[in-house]
């Protein structure tokens, strides 16, 4: 990975889905912009915030798609992250764990 690039692994298959409530959504349903959480594999050597392993929450719509091996894998900057969700950040009384 060179400079500020990120390389993500998406946590799910875009299809069916579940609300909260357990209605079963189709693939087909037009939902308003969602952003979506992937786990970090790879980053440069200019990445400051973010580690692999770490969860990290992205807008879909704005990415770079590319197959290594034949797993998919989305490339991005780390400025277009929108947080990250590491076990680090946890430790004092009012942490959420998340990174924003």
């Amino acid at each position: 990975m060179l400079h500020d690039r990120v390389l993500v692994r998406q946590d799910t298959s875009e299809g069916e889905r579940r609300s909260g409530g357990g209605i079963l959504i189709p693939a087909t349903a037009a939902v308003g912009k969602r952003l979506a959480w992937a786990e970090v594999v790879a980053v440069g050597q200019n990445v400051r915030a973010v580690e692999p392993g770490d969860r990290v929450l992205f807008d879909p719509e704005d990415r770079a798609e590319v197959e290594v091996r034949g797993v998919g894998y989305v490339l991005m900057r780390e400025r277009d992250l929108h947080a990250v969700a590491a076990d680090r950040f946890e430790g004092s009384e009012d942490s959420t764990g998340l990174y924003l």
